[in-house]
């Protein structure tokens, strides 16, 4: 007879506290394990780079050295979800799968309904929880400011674990370590992983860091240090949206930067708002939020987008960002919404020549924020304004000092200002005794950054029928109406 076996299936929940699946994992009083999956058709796919998964491995690691006290551990499989299932199903009578419901690509939507109709014919039960706020099945933002904030104020789940004295031996399908040894050295230039490092980011960020959050924001090099810098450990589920807005609402310094608090609670809404609207409709990952911008053309040059993609453009501001994002895998969203800009206003690009690009490179890599931003900023939505930041200026107001562009592109390093800013303004006579790259003296395109043909395509097409139906019927499933006060 067939032992009876619960499983926790973790996706982007990676942490042991306020986690709903594992609370009533305890509480259905039957035996479980708890299970990750290195799903090889999802590490395959175009949004998936090694970054993402050393952090979710070592997330892991910090979850089972937890875990470890109550004889418990992650499971770590390397299988599609499909056929570990189908093979713990015939070696244990499965009574419940709990997890929490994931707002991800298409991909991830079909492989969990093939699951359901898996669980359903096994007489599986599987037991989703909202998660974040996000409300599936929404067909419009009627009430739903008023469930989120019932969600950010509602209790905390208080996750007790008891001993385990049930033993997993099946070894089929497990991670391989030696099959992945890049997954076993965290990189020293990445933010360090796992729910341990969550709460200290947490931690420092209410009691000193926040002070300077709203001045420092749109900096790109200070903003690294008065930003939170939580979005990487909400990306994963190191931490959850409900616990980080109660601790920062109980603590002491609350009143003492009651506006920089305020700010940055508009914006944890604003990232829960941004995945509703991905959960509503994950197509957005690869066609237009709007159709009618399907009519756009663009010049896509291959090298632009290679001179792009590694930071060799000649503008100084774009291609630090850039460095700064390969080597590191974070930038303040300043210069996110400008990279994104450039590369569709000024170098003519179909945003979905870049988007997978940026999804590899950030480590909070979140699909319901990554394309609905994308789209946003390369001006596509139809419901939003058409904003094209121009590097040059950006680089001036925001970089003034030029720390960030000194810091990311030494070859510039020894020049100085304004001439960094803009370094084709660089006479021979200056460069006595100095070299710079050629990209810098050239740049792939005008300096005078005059607008572009696919910007009037954006503001002429705002006129067009289909676009005009379509960001109707965006703003009637999207945008809470005026006169809802809910």
């Amino acid at each position: 007879m067939k032992k009876n076996l619960n499983i926790v299936w973790l996706k982007r929940d990676l942490r042991t506290f306020d986690h709903e699946p594992l609370h009533e994992a305890e509480n259905l009083k039957i035996d479980y394990i708890i299970i990750y999956l290195f799903e090889p058709v999802l590490m395959n796919e175009p949004d998936c780079s090694k970054r993402h998964l050393q952090f979710v491995y070592h997330s892991i690691l910090d979850i089972n050295f937890f875990l470890k006290d109550f004889n418990r551990e992650v499971i770590v499989f390397n299988v599609d979800a499909h056929t570990i299932f189908n093979f713990l199903i015939s070696k244990y009578n499965i009574k419940n799968v709990l997890s929490y419901q994931e707002s991800g690509t298409l991909k991830t939507w079909d492989r969990d309904k093939c699951i359901r109709k898996l669980f359903k014919s096994n007489n599986v039960k599987w037991i989703e929880f909202k998660n974040q706020g996000i409300i599936r099945g929404a067909s419009n933002r009627i009430g739903w400011d008023k469930q989120w904030h019932y969600y950010v104020n509602s209790s905390i789940v208080e996750n007790k674990f008891s001993y385990n004295y049930f033993k997993f031996n099946n070894k089929d399908y497990l991670l391989e370590i030696e099959n992945f040894k890049y997954l076993k050295n965290y990189p020293q230039n990445f933010q360090p992983a796992g729910q341990k490092y969550a709460l200290k980011y947490l931690n420092s960020f209410v009691k000193e860091r926040a002070k300077l959050y709203n001045y420092n924001i749109s900096n790109p090099e200070m903003s690294r240090f008065s930003c939170s810098r939580l979005s990487t450990y909400l990306a994963w589920g190191n931490i959850s949206v409900r616990f980080i807005y109660q601790y920062i609402k109980n603590s002491s310094n609350f009143k003492k930067n009651k506006s920089q608090f305020t700010s940055f609670y508009s914006r944890l809404k604003w990232r829960s708002h941004f995945i509703q609207k991905f959960e509503t409709d994950c197509s957005y990952e690869f066609k237009c939020i709007n159709k009618g911008y399907e009519k756009m053309s663009y010049s896509n040059s291959d090298i632009f987008l290679e001179n792009w993609k590694e930071g060799t453009t000649g503008f100084p501001m774009v291609d630090a960002s850039m460095r700064c994002l390969i080597k590191n895998g974070w930038l303040n969203f300043r210069m996110r919404a400008m990279l994104v800009s450039f590369l569709c206003h000024y170098l003519e690009q179909d945003w979905r020549r870049g988007v997978y690009h940026m999804a590899r490179l950030f480590l909070d890599y979140e699909p319901g924020i990554h394309y609905t931003q994308f789209q946003m900023q390369a001006g596509v939505t139809g419901i939003n304004s058409i904003r094209v930041y121009n590097p040059i200026k950006q680089s001036k107001e925001k970089d003034s000092d030029a720390k960030f562009i000194k810091k990311w592109l030494p070859e510039l390093s020894s020049f100085d200002l304004p001439f960094i800013h803009e370094p084709w303004k660089l006479t021979e006579f200056d460069l006595i005794n100095k070299t710079i790259p050629f990209f810098y003296r050239n740049p792939i395109i005008s300096t005078d950054l005059s607008r572009t043909k696919v910007t009037n395509q954006l503001w002429s097409l705002r006129s067009d029928s289909m676009v005009k139906n379509e960001s109707k019927r965006l703003l009637r499933i999207h945008v809470r109406p005026k006169t809802n006060n809910s």
